[in-house]
């Protein structure tokens, strides 16, 4: 496997986010394991591309890789930094944040100093345990803030639902529950599982938005999924009882007589099952494909028929 995952995905660095995607598919197809059982050299093809996607999708992962900060498994190169550098670092809960979302940790500080000194000032009438009961009752305490994820989850776990744990930067790790049903930028929030509060407040929520890995198989549009299913000639004009795969599982279907190449077969109640909305379809989009290479008794037999059974399927398309 190189250590390039532009080179892995066959893209220039220049590439866009379209192109990235577009040439992961295209691998994808090809050396799905389930396209191709046994085949070890399309399996780790598959997954090469698999690791080199999911780095390069993100556009805040892909320019850290291109700055050096991580290596193509996405981990941490080992960088020098001082004290400084990590309070300002975006994974430290405590460094400062826009005014509109966290308080300026400096400005808590002072706040609770200033009530210390106006503590310290008390009347004259007052005793020194009276006071420094008064400076044990103004404790300082704040909630955390809120900690927002950025999380990919594989296309068949946001449709069926599932469990994937992610690491924090502490390097603690946590369990994400994804819905059933889960749709693409949708956002889950985990309660207290944000940034820890001070003085004894309670801790902040983390916000993980979800982005759904394609599938090389299944697309979704709504809540129906949709396959585009390879059929053979003799299965096109015959007709035939076939396997083909759904969310779900596999599930036989039988192809009409006479089938063409676009036409859709709907399989009920097999698509997405969301939360308050009725359960989709799964749609079959029917493409014949010819052998490789015809074998020449099929050949002697498609020159005969075509001379006695002339048919035009494009009669009355020029204009």
């Amino acid at each position: 496997m190189t250590n390039d995952p532009y080179a892995t995905l066959g893209v220039k660095k220049t590439a866009t986010e379209d192109e990235i995607k577009k040439a992961y598919r295209k691998i994808a197809r090809a050396s799905h394991p389930d396209l191709n059982p046994d085949d070890k050299t399309a399996e780790a093809r598959f997954k090469a591309a698999s690791l080199a996607y999911d780095l390069l999708k993100d556009p805040e992962t892909r320019a850290r890789f291109d700055r050096g900060e991580i290596d193509a498994s996405g981990a941490e190169r080992p960088e020098r930094r001082f004290y400084r550098d990590y309070a300002e670092a975006p994974g430290n809960p405590y460094r400062s944040q826009r005014a509109e979302d966290f308080a300026d940790v400096s400005d808590i500080f002072a706040e609770f100093f200033r009530q210390r000194g106006q503590a310290g000032g008390q009347t004259s009438g007052q005793t020194a345990g009276q006071a420094s009961g008064a400076r044990q009752g103004q404790g300082f305490r704040t909630a955390g803030t809120d900690l927002h994820y950025a999380l990919e989850v594989p296309f068949l776990d946001a449709a069926r639902g599932g469990t994937t744990r992610i690491t924090l930067p502490d390097g603690s790790m946590l369990d994400v529950t994804i819905p059933e049903g889960t749709a693409e930028g949708q956002t889950l929030r985990l309660r207290g599982k944000g940034a820890p509060g001070l003085g004894g407040g309670a801790p902040g929520d983390a916000y993980v938005t979800l982005s759904v890995r394609p599938h090389p198989l299944f697309r979704r549009e709504g809540n129906d999924i949709v396959l585009t299913l390879p059929i053979t000639i003799d299965e096109a004009v015959l007709g035939a009882k076939v396997e083909v795969p759904t969310i779900g599982g596999a599930v036989n279907v039988t192809i009409p007589a006479g089938a063409s190449s676009g036409r859709v077969l709907r399989l009920r109640g097999r698509g997405v099952k969301a939360k308050g909305a009725a359960p989709g379809d799964q749609r079959v989009e029917l493409r014949i494909v010819a052998p490789p290479k015809p074998d020449e008794a099929l050949a002697e037999f498609l020159r005969g028929w075509r001379t006695t059974h002339a048919h035009n399927p494009r009669k009355g398309m020029v204009p």
